[in-house]
């Protein structure tokens, strides 16, 4: 069973990120996303302002399927007017898609979102809108979205 395994290494890639946390801004998070896909988040900040993001998840569209991505994020602080941490992220990664054997795909993935993160409390939520240009079996233009939040370790 290939899930279990995909879900050690994840947890071993992201174990290996700095394990100083102390807020969002830095070190490993987990936690869920909910959309298309909907599965479990992980997000290791590589420094104040850019990060990487791995989804596993499971995708309902069309009988169903195993979706894992991983994205490098860009945080922008300043494109809203607050005294409240609520960057726009934007990005660029992969994704597999896993499922029938006509269904399987390899795509190359944006993404845009907002983020909420607390000042007193180790967690984040965020929104986010990800489309997809599928390179295998054939091309084909998707679109993921959904909305999540993560727990930061100190």
């Amino acid at each position: 069973m290939r899930f279990p395994r995909i879900l050690l290494f994840a947890v071993l890639i992201l174990l290996a990120f700095p394990a100083s946390a102390r807020c969002q801004g830095s070190g490993v998070g987990l936690g869920i996303i909910i959309g298309e896909p909907t599965g479990f988040s992980f997000k290791g900040w590589l420094d104040s302002r850019s990060a990487i993001d791995i989804g596993l998840a499971w995708s309902f569209v069309r009988e169903g399927s195993f979706h894992i991505h991983a994205d490098y994020l860009y945080h922008s602080f300043h494109v809203f007017e607050t005294t409240e941490n609520v960057p726009l992220y934007f990005g660029v990664g992969g994704r597999i898609k896993t499922g029938r054997d006509t269904d399987a795909r390899v795509g190359v993935r944006g993404v845009i979102g907002i983020g909420y993160l607390f000042k007193d409390a180790p967690v984040d939520l965020f929104l986010e809108v990800a489309p997809i240009i599928d390179l295998t079996p054939s091309t084909d233009l998707q679109v993921n979205a959904g909305f999540g939040a993560r727990f930061f370790f100190r």
